[in-house]
């Protein structure tokens, strides 16, 4: 099933593909048919078959045959030629489907882009591509006024795909159903025009599809391994390639009995080439949803249920968080296929068991339609690894500074790969197209890769593209957006592991002098010109950006200063938690002691203040004793005192008034004597005893 080279040493490709599951082929048959006239031999087969399911609302395949025949003759009313491009800016939904089918089938170029994108992004696209007719949903045209004169812009209406008993609920006069309308359409401006009007006035396409297959059929905007945004040009022939690999890779899917949920966007390639474009070749019913809501998921599952899921690991995850609790069933779906990014073991098997069915995973990018690796559908899959080359793919592991020479087994190196789904290059950009091949024709993936037990896992980044939950956010468009921003002096814009999720987008700024910004003034200011996925999530202020000896700012020394930042600032936090824990053991053994210690003090104390009690009890009795005995010695000599002082106070008086009366008696007897008489000189004399008696 392979062939040994000169030399008999295999190719890589060829060890590889020792791990195919039974029954995929190796080699896959050129797809000779346009995607249009597949479609329609496809609805040739299965007519009454739903071909489309919108929240109930369905399609057979012979209606969506009629509806895309009409869609041409509308385009082709509106001047749309072979060749000419045809720009849609929608989201996933019939309009889109038909849409697609009807400017293919006229031999046109689709160009998808994302609805959500700000106007600049879309302007810029506008510019590269040059499409003179869009089609687009009518809550995006505010964003589409750049248009000018010569420009046919029609305006889709989203609520007429919906059920009848849909529209007529959204034209009830109540507020809930006002507020969905605005959510689903806007009032179509004059210098639009309406699809819907335009749709049912045409006269269907009857003439069959003028593409050759190696004719471009879709545009879809990437950044590719540069992060410069250009147009990917991809062929009839190259999505057709990458349909029928796909299909060969899971050979065990029935034609015309699967379902399909085409979740991820038109405009990734990943949901156009496998969603649609593999569903449609496989005569599935594609239920298609305008945006991932994990309610709407699980309402579809218990209406039409799923065989086969497409998405990314944060949907899975997220999904399975949704039925957590519920009785919603997920056993119908027997294939699951992730991509975009890397997808762990633990969600893988996760997925696995709530499902019943097998999870599988796809790498590649937008240049090549976009499926390159994968993991077989068998026991052997390597859980983490990108996988094995694809049916009719060859892959090389070079050095990437020399694609001209291969690495030895089990070193690093850039992955490069060539096979029927390769674009041939970027719209109208040489020197893009130049530099992602190499001299002798292969895509350069710029991912650094190494094999590890007969799989392919990633070892590097080699390019600075930063995967956002799946989507492709090009750090110089991060970069333009943030650097224009007052008070930022320099910026660099880079990647760090979020978990499922994949990467966080962060600014590392350096600020002018006294300026001050905040995350949230920053997404602020970058939401005109970014979408949304492509806002940074953090924001690293720093002194000064790393540079090359030529000036480059070095994108990988910014990831790996911010990486160390964040792993010493855990390892701080844990040192501080083990700190904090290692104190709180301390603290409480010291209390234990302190406790024990005032429980003795306080019992000697208690000791203490009854033994004093006793001893104060005892003076207080002592004191009481004294004391009276004190009062009684005081009041006997008291009334000794005072018996003594009566005695004394009755001699004094009694002297007193024996001496008053010999007075009296005196003066009477002076009185007496004195008359007729003259005075003496003698002891008694009057004038003497007279003094005596004024000094008393």
């Amino acid at each position: 099933r392979y062939t040994v080279p000169k030399g008999g040493q295999m190719d890589l490709t060829s060890q590889l593909r020792a791990l195919y599951a039974p029954g995929v082929a190796y080699e896959i048959a050129a797809p000779a048919q346009p995607i249009p006239e597949m479609v329609l031999e496809v609805a040739s087969r299965y007519p009454k078959r739903t071909a489309i399911d919108f929240f109930a609302r369905q399609l057979t395949y012979t209606e969506l045959a009629r509806e895309m025949r009409r869609c041409a003759g509308a385009l082709h009313q509106a001047g749309v030629r072979p060749g000419d491009r045809v720009a849609l800016v929608m989201p996933n939904c019939p309009q889109h489907a038909v849409a697609v089918l009807g400017t293919m089938l006229l031999g046109a170029v689709v160009v998808e882009h994302n609805p959500l994108a700000p106007a600049g992004e879309l302007e810029g696209e506008y510019a590269r591509h040059g499409a003179r007719v869009t089609i687009a949903w009518s809550k995006t045209l505010e964003k589409l006024t750049f248009l000018g004169r010569g420009h046919t812009t029609f305006s889709m209406d989203l609520t007429t795909a919906l059920p009848t008993a849909s529209r007529l609920a959204l034209k009830l006069p109540v507020k809930a159903a006002r507020e969905k309308r605005d959510q689903l359409a806007s009032p179509r401006p004059k210098w639009a025009r309406s699809w819907t009007r335009a749709m049912r006035s045409a006269t269907p396409w009857q003439g069959s599809c003028p593409s050759a297959m190696d004719d471009v059929a879709l545009l879809i905007h990437t950044g590719g391994t540069t992060g410069v945004p250009k147009a990917a040009a991809l062929t009839h022939a190259n999505l057709m390639a990458n349909v029928e690999e796909s299909i060969a890779w899971v050979p065990v899917l029935h034609e015309g009995a699967e379902v399909f949920y085409c979740i991820l966007p038109l405009f990734h390639a990943f949901g156009f080439t496998i969603g649609f474009l593999a569903g449609l070749r496989l005569g599935a019913t594609i239920a298609m949803f305008p945006k991932f809501d994990t309610a709407l998921v699980l309402a579809a599952q218990r209406r039409l249920p799923c065989t086969f899921f497409l998405g990314v690991p944060p949907m899975y995850e997220r999904l399975l968080k949704a039925a957590e609790g519920t009785n919603a069933d997920l056993s119908s779906i027997r294939f699951s296929l992730s991509g975009a990014m890397p997808l762990s073991a633990a969600l893988a098997d996760q997925w696995e068991q709530a499902t019943g069915g097998l999870m599988i995973e796809g790498y590649g990018m937008t240049e090549a339609s976009p499926i390159i690796l994968g993991s077989p559908l068998a026991s052997s899959r390597a859980r983490g690894a990108l996988g094995i080359p694809y049916p009719s793919t060859q892959v090389r592991i070079v050095d990437p500074e020399n694609p001209s020479r291969e690495v030895a087994d089990g070193e690093v190196g850039e992955l490069i790969a060539r096979g029927p789904q390769v674009f041939s290059g970027y719209w109208n950009q040489d020197e893009e197209t130049a530099e992602v091949f190499t001299a002798d024709g292969w895509l350069r993936t710029g991912d650094l890769v190494q094999v590890r037990d007969g799989f392919i896992y990633m070892a590097d980044r080699r390019k600075e593209m930063i995967n956002s939950s799946g989507f492709n956010v090009y750090p110089s468009q991060v970069e333009e957006a943030v650097r224009s921003m007052p008070g930022i002096l320099d910026v660099a814009a880079v990647g760090v592991p979020a978990g499922e999720s994949g990467e966080d987008v962060v600014a590392a700024v350096v600020l002018e002098a006294g300026a001050s910004v905040t995350l949230g003034d920053l997404r602020k200011w970058a939401e005109k010109s970014l979408a949304h996925y492509a806002l940074p999530r953090q924001i690293v202020v720093m002194t000064e950006l790393p540079r090359s000896q030529l000036g480059k700012v070095m994108r990988k020394k910014v990831r790996e200063q911010i990486l160390g930042a964040q792993a010493a600032a855990t390892d701080a936090v844990a040192g501080a938690r083990d700190a904090v824990a290692g104190a709180r053991e301390a603290m409480s053994e010291k209390v234990a002691e302190a406790r024990g210690a005032a429980s003795e003090a306080v019992s000697e104390a208690r000791v203490a203040v009854a033994g004093a009690r006793g001893a104060m009890s005892e003076a207080m009795a002592e004191a009481r004793e004294t004391m009276s005995e004190r009062v009684a010695e005081a009041r006997e000599t008291a009334s000794e005192a005072m018996a003594g002082a009566r005695d004394s106070v009755a001699e004094a008086v009694a002297g007193a008034r024996e001496s008053v009366s010999e007075a009296v008696a005196g003066v009477r007897g002076l009185s007496a004597g004195t008359q007729g008489s003259t005075p003496t000189t003698g002891d008694d004399a009057p004038t003497a005893d007279h003094q005596e008696t004024t000094e008393s």
